[in-house]
């Protein structure tokens, strides 16, 4: 299996031709192999939940409740985020501290920019 294609934006090894696209069947992202540059690496942009593009450095505040595993409570919604880092090589593709909870990996489908 060493000519599987692996899917950019997940890494997943389930991957399969449709027409002239491949197709992931973990994430269902389309792309074309042909094709190089960012998205091709898996270097593309990480948007917020309003299609934003986010940044290193930029804060950011939670859209929902979110619950923490370990954790007696929720990270609430309304909670800002300042300073994070953003991590292509993962699905929770946000590091940052939050306050009462430290170091978490959040994903960028659950915050907003601030």
């Amino acid at each position: 299996m060493s000519d599987t294609i692996l899917c950019p934006k997940c890494g997943s090894e389930f991957t399969y031709p449709s027409d002239n696209v491949m197709v992931c069947s973990q994430c269902f992202y389309e792309w074309n192999p042909e094709e190089g540059g960012a998205e091709a690496s898996g270097e593309g942009k990480i948007l917020d939940s309003n299609g934003n593009e986010l940044q290193n450095g930029d804060s950011v505040v939670v859209i929902k409740d979110l619950p923490v595993k370990g954790a007696p409570k929720p990270v609430k919604a309304g909670t800002k985020v300042k300073n994070i880092r953003l991590n292509f090589d993962s699905d929770h593709n946000i590091d940052c501290k939050i306050d009462g909870f430290g170091s978490m990996a959040l994903k960028s489908e659950f915050v907003k920019k601030a």
